[in-house]
């Protein structure tokens, strides 16, 4: 039967004595085995070792680029966050030229601007940069889609405020609202007692008295529509301002415009003249409202 034990003959290099060293076979089994075990383990450590050396200027890369994908979307988030507020100031804007114009908001408005991301509240529940990137993006998704119906239902809104001033500043431009000449009023608006009949009359304008030759100017924007001779009225120009505003000035010594000529408020048009059916140099000046005589003296403001 084979012996369990192994012997180990040991011979000092400075004396003659051997030396004996016996080991059961399992214990230099076990050995062996702890021995190839730990080979293998500092083998598998090298090995880690020299895969993460090889691969670290990568993951230094990549952690660079995870940091610079970061403060963007950081600097991201504070531009909508600034682009919201604007937003908001624009609102704020439109809201005080329409209590300065006395213009209704259009329906709804003020709600779609509460869920849309326009509000200062509604700026409160953006997660701070500090926290998981992930619902930063997504806040910055939802928020881009609120500021883009907000934006848009602003633009319609200020294209409809932009028109509705535009039409007003057209219709005060076309307002009659200055003096037509200088001198006195010799005959107003309404009944009177005609200079050529002695009989009642209903005056449709204001004589204004003056020296023969004094300019007269257009009291408000528009096209002269007629620049001629009419009977009674002498030489007489009309123009035409819109919004049914028609002025009309009578007796002209001449006029200075013609037919189809475009004029601005101050413009010198024609001269005071005595012509037609007039006892002295006047100006006869009428405004009409949707084809009705009015009284001129509601549209002098000078």
């Amino acid at each position: 039967m084979p012996s369990k034990k192994v012997t180990f003959l040991i011979i000092p290099q400075n004396t003659s004595k051997v030396k004996q060293l016996k080991c059961s076979r399992a214990l230099i089994g076990l050995i062996t085995c702890v021995m190839l075990f730990g080979l293998a383990g500092i083998s598998f450590i090298l090995h880690d070792y020299l895969t993460l050396k090889r691969t670290l200027p990568s993951r230094r890369a990549l952690a660079r680029d995870v940091a610079n994908q970061r403060d963007q979307i950081e600097a991201y988030a504070e531009k909508i966050k600034d682009l919201s507020i604007e937003m908001t100031a624009l609102h704020a804007f439109e809201k005080k030229i329409r209590v300065i114009a006395n213009i209704e908001a259009p329906a709804g408005q003020e709600a779609v601007f509460g869920v849309g991301g326009a509000t200062e509240d509604d700026l409160e529940d953006t997660p701070p940069v500090t926290e998981n990137h992930s619902g930063l993006i997504r806040a910055i998704h939802a928020r881009l889609d609120q500021l883009s119906e907000a934006s848009v239902i602003q633009d319609h809104s200020f294209d409809k405020l932009y028109s509705y001033l535009k039409d007003q500043r057209s219709l005060l431009a076309s307002t009659p609202a200055i003096r037509p000449t200088t001198g006195w009023v010799s005959s107003g608006f309404g009944y009177r007692k005609s200079p050529f009949t002695g009989l009642k009359e209903f005056h449709r304008g204001l004589d204004i008295a003056t020296r023969e030759g004094t300019p007269i100017i257009a009291t408000a924007d528009g096209i002269v529509t007629f620049a001629a001779r009419k009977g009674g009225l002498g030489n007489l120009v009309v123009i035409n301002h819109g919004h049914g505003m028609v002025t009309r000035y009578g007796h002209l010594e001449k006029w200075l415009v013609q037919r189809g000529s475009h004029v601005k408020r101050g413009d010198k048009i024609a001269l005071v003249g005595n012509t037609g059916r007039s006892t002295a140099p006047h100006l006869h000046y009428e405004v009409q409202l949707n084809g009705i005589p009015v009284n001129p003296a509601t549209y002098i403001l000078n």
